[in-house]
């Protein structure tokens, strides 16, 4: 890949356009999926998916932070980096629910490089 390629900003985050989507299906499929544990109507519960749900929630709360929010633009940016790795880990886990449920049962949009 050329440095070009590399240094411009838009095909960088097309190329993160599947972490984005795995972030965004967690977000929309953790409630339902918490509403169907509670009532019974799914069983085998995905304990890993609230263990990793709980961390994101954690770090976003919590005044401890691998850098600091005092260097604005730094301090956000990790914030948003393992928040976001977390999300990616709670839409893995949630890929047994999304299979009972039968949607989106199609893998992610791979990166094709």
């Amino acid at each position: 890949m050329s440095l070009l390629k590399r240094l411009n900003p838009f095909s960088r985050l097309t190329a993160r356009a599947s972490a984005l989507s795995r972030m965004g299906r967690a977000l929309k499929l953790f409630a339902p999926m918490c509403a169907d544990v509670i009532k019974g109507r799914y069983r085998p519960v995905p304990w890993s998916a609230f263990i990793w749900m709980a961390l994101a929630l954690v770090y976003l709360i919590s005044p401890l932070d691998l850098i600091p929010e005092v260097f604005l633009l730094i301090g956000m940016v990790d914030d948003v980096v393992i928040v976001g790795w977390l999300l990616t880990k709670v839409d893995k886990s949630l890929d047994g629910y999304r299979h009972w449920k039968a949607i989106d049962v199609e893998p992610p949009m791979q990166n094709p490089g």
